[in-house]
């Protein structure tokens, strides 16, 4: 390959991912068309794309862009990005690992721009569940003073019902006196 070539494919890959921060490094051997078909539609209408890179260009192109990754440039490589986070794309990469384990495998993840295990990338929460452990925990001060609050509120109410359910008590009527 030409100097001229690999620059033009060097500068492609820098364009492609100048944005990409969140990524998964898969390895694929032996895929045939149709399942590269079949997975390439599926992502797709998740909105996660995938890039088979030649290793040596890749690496010298993240190298620059400063994405720091050793261990992943072996053997034949797929970048894949895109969906809503980072713990999305390694769910549903996870289903078709988990599907065609003999032929897809991860090499691992990157989260902002710094390499980890793709365990640690499953692990993490998706940004709808991240979302929600926040408002649950900017909620839950307010519903602890709240129920504080109501505690003893409930209790003397509880003991108002219970007296008004009794049976008023009758005086006793003195009965007259003979004579």
């Amino acid at each position: 390959m030409s100097k001229q070539i690999k620059q033009m494919e060097m500068d492609a890959l820098k364009n492609t991912f100048k944005d990409v921060r969140d990524m998964v490094v898969l390895s694929a051997s032996k895929l045939n068309c149709q399942l590269d078909y079949h997975v390439r539609s599926t992502l797709r209408k998740k909105n996660i794309r995938l890039q088979v890179v030649k290793n040596s260009l890749a690496r010298r192109v993240f190298d620059e862009c400063g994405l720091k990754m050793t261990s992943v440039w072996e053997g034949p490589t797929w970048l894949a990005w895109g969906g809503s986070s980072l713990a999305e794309l390694s769910k549903e990469l996870d289903a078709l690992i988990k599907k065609n384990d003999k032929i897809l495998k991860a090499k691992g993840a990157v989260s902002e721009g710094l390499e980890i295990s793709f365990k640690a990338a499953l692990a993490m929460p998706t940004k709808a569940e991240a979302i929600g452990r926040v408002v649950g925990l900017a909620l839950s001060p307010a519903a602890r003073i709240l129920g504080q609050i109501l505690a003893p509120a409930s209790i003397i109410a509880g003991q108002i019902k219970t007296l008004a359910e009794r049976p008023a008590e009758q005086p006793e009527v003195a009965a007259p006196a003979a004579g």
